[in-house]
């Protein structure tokens, strides 16, 4: 690459990086904040000399990419959560593209940052922007434009595709392993490197699929479970994709040593006599075992043995099994731990019928931080999976019961969520609203007052989440 490709390429990737920080520091202070000025004042800094050079600043959202002037955007990893967060907002918009035609000045800045604000609180935001840029000259906008590929890409068809496939794959390589066969840990790369790619793309859909619980195939499932969600912890504190892969790999095989527990220890529905545990806590141990005997012995294969066999020692080294030494444990397994027992938490098993609602996990879970958990890798955690998590059923002060349909990272408490039974007690098709919706006086139209227990009112999720 020449060094003025090397120049635009930086440019281009600042500059969408810019324009994010802009807008999300416009959604906290007004737009004459000095803060909002300083971030306004860099992204001019940056943008203008390319529009005085090309006569046009044209941004695109195609896709999953940006274009500026044409060229696509790398996403850079340092800019990664910037670059999630304008891809979402742009799309929530509907809008495609804007376009800066002219030198900007502070005031072209200010104008478009309250349209882009406020129209989220709109019905038809992209509308809304329009009305409020149209008297602005050097700003237009266009709507985002749906690609297409043999027809409309059904998104929540393919994450549902891409996971129960990494199910079937599961119960595959298990049913092979007790039956001597041996079985290459390579295979199982593809179907974490589609997992990977669901959730630098459609993080929130692939999350919800974990919140549907299937009690017959708990193993199988759980083990899915782990692994998307410690991808999407990995995605979140910034993970090269390459390192997310072997996040994922190591998460699938976590939990394959309880393959040797007897079926009727493990799926006993009464508590564990002392004997019982013995074996049970064994698993991790018979699952290191396990991975190493695999074909293709190497570097993933070996860190995935290091995590099964850890997965249940704490962070101040109590759990199991227990160790002669204090040993350091594998940053990965610092991961697949917070991951295994949020899902664990909230799904029901044959021990444990009844499953804690999520915020009701994530709070048990806070209270073990620092001894058990890693306290910086559970604030990323709770930041993705929100305060209420996807699959919460909650209470509105509106009466409404809605379950959390998508998270927001910059607003925990007022995710999306999909209305199920009205404010008159009948149960209606979901529609899905935005809890950070205001009204004309400025009070939020929705809260949330409590969660409520999916069991108890009979929600079934996948009815809704599939």
């Amino acid at each position: 690459m020449e060094k003025s490709e090397q120049k635009q390429a930086t440019e281009a990737k600042h500059i969408i990086n810019q324009l994010s920080v802009v807008l999300r520091t416009g959604q906290f202070h007004d737009p004459d904040n000095v803060a909002v000025i300083s971030t306004a004042e860099k992204l001019l800094d940056i943008a203008n000399p390319i529009i005085q050079q090309e006569g046009v600043l044209r941004i695109d959202l195609i896709g999953d990419f940006f274009y500026l002037n044409d060229s696509r955007v790398k996403y850079p990893l340092e800019f990664l959560l910037n670059f999630d967060y304008l891809s979402r907002e742009f799309r929530r918009r509907e809008m495609g593209t804007v376009v800066f035609t002219a030198p900007l000045s502070i005031d072209d800045l200010k104008l478009f940052l309250r349209a882009f604000i406020t129209s989220g609180y709109s019905n038809t935001p992209y509308e809304a922007i329009e009305v409020m840029i149209e008297d602005d000259l050097n700003i237009r906008i266009d709507r985002l434009k749906k690609i297409k590929e043999d027809g409309e890409v059904d998104k929540r068809r393919i994450v549902k595709k891409t996971y129960f496939n990494a199910v079937s794959f599961t119960k595959g390589v298990i049913t092979k392993l007790k039956a001597g066969e041996r079985v290459s840990i390579k295979r199982a790369k593809r179907i974490v490197e589609s997992m990977v790619d669901l959730i630098l793309s459609e993080d929130q859909l692939l999350i919800g699929m974990t919140a549907i619980k299937d009690y017959d195939d708990y193993t199988y499932n759980h083990s899915v479970n782990v692994s998307v969600l410690s991808i999407a912890i990995g995605q979140k504190i910034g993970l090269h994709k390459r390192n997310l892969t072997e996040l994922g790999l190591v998460a699938l095989f976590h939990d394959i040593g309880k393959m040797e527990v007897p079926k009727e220890t493990l799926n006993k529905p009464t508590a564990f006599t002392e004997e019982e545990w013995k074996v049970i806590k064994r698993h991790p141990y018979w699952g290191a075992k396990a991975i190493l005997k695999l074909k293709g012995l190497d570097k993933i294969s070996i860190q995935s043995a290091i995590v099964a066999f850890q997965h249940h020692i704490s962070l101040d080294h109590s759990g199991y099994p227990k160790i002669r030494e204090p040993q350091v444990l594998d940053f990965y397994t610092k991961i697949v731990s917070i991951a295994d027992q949020y899902d664990a938490m909230t799904s029901s098993r044959v021990y444990q019928r009844v499953p804690l609602p999520p915020d009701r996990a994530l709070s048990v879970m806070m209270d073990r931080t620092g001894i058990e958990i890693d306290p910086i890798l559970f604030k990323f955690f709770v930041n993705m999976v929100g305060v209420y998590p996807v699959g919460s059923i909650v209470l509105l002060d509106t009466r409404e019961m809605g379950l959390v349909y998508e998270c927001s990272p910059f607003n925990a408490d007022r995710p999306r969520v999909m209305i199920i039974v009205d404010s008159s007690g009948k149960k209606i098709d979901g529609i899905v609203v935005d809890l950070t919706e205001k009204n004309d006086s400025g009070r939020y139209q929705r809260t949330i007052v409590k969660t409520l227990d999916p069991n108890k009112y009979r929600v079934n999720l996948a009815e809704y989440l599939l």
